[in-house]
């Protein structure tokens, strides 16, 4: 199965996601920003970094990007998208999510090992998982506050559209300790911290439960190959 991984000017993840999609089993292809064509993937992952240099509001230029118009098509009918960190930021900024990420309420950037809980295990990238399984995978950003309308939030948690939720401790103020959404039709996942950097022992955070040392995030991957084939 071909995942395409984009890369716009300033991503910096997109060769941990490239290598997270092999170590799961599947082919990482290569995406450019200004191309349309996404060279038949079954998947497209919208890597983390600072797209544009964060410019004009954080993924808001790269949700115009070329390519962004062919993963917006996809995506509407049913091809799998991953959006990480600032990957989550631009499929808000495009509409394929609602709300929004902002500034860290303490106004810092924030790097940590964090937990989370998976509150929606029926996602095209969460299918892997256990419900209500605790995992641990590594978080930095400046922008991660998730919010949205009052409407929306009712929405998302009355849909049970909240795929993970922060665990312990809020660390960016994201109201509801959301740190993952989805779309309705669960295709499209959005998450602020970084399963690419949990997918190799002895590379990533020990496991919440300590069943899983290094290896929290790889689920994700493998979650959409199984969809996939």
């Amino acid at each position: 199965m071909k995942v395409g991984v984009i890369t716009f000017p300033g991503t910096l993840d997109e060769g941990d996601a490239k290598r997270a999609v092999k170590l799961a089993g599947g082919e990482a292809v290569d995406l450019w920003h200004a191309d349309t064509d996404l060279k038949g993937v079954d998947a497209v992952i919208i890597p983390g970094g600072f797209s544009y240099g964060d410019y004009l509001r954080c993924g808001a230029i790269a949700s115009l990007a070329p390519v962004m118009g062919s993963v917006i098509d996809r995506a509407k009918g049913g091809m799998p998208v991953l959006g990480i960190c600032n990957g989550f930021q631009v499929l808000c900024e495009a509409g394929l999510l609602p709300g929004a990420l902002i500034r860290n309420d303490q106004q810092k950037f924030i790097c940590r090992e964090q937990v989370l809980r998976v509150e929606n295990n029926t996602t095209a990238w969460t299918n892997g998982y256990d419900q209500d399984a605790e995992i641990t995978i590594p978080l930095k950003n400046g922008e991660g506050s998730y919010q949205a309308l009052d409407e929306t939030i009712e929405e998302l948690e009355g849909e049970g559209r909240v795929v993970f939720r922060y665990v312990d401790v809020n660390p960016n103020g994201s109201r509801n300790n959301i740190a993952g959404i989805t779309n309705a039709a669960g295709n499209i996942v959005g998450l602020m911290p970084h399963p690419e950097h949990a997918v190799e022992k002895g590379f990533g955070p020990d496991s919440a439960l300590g069943t899983r040392t290094g290896l929290d995030g790889l689920p994700l991957f493998q979650s959409v190959l199984g969809v996939l084939q």
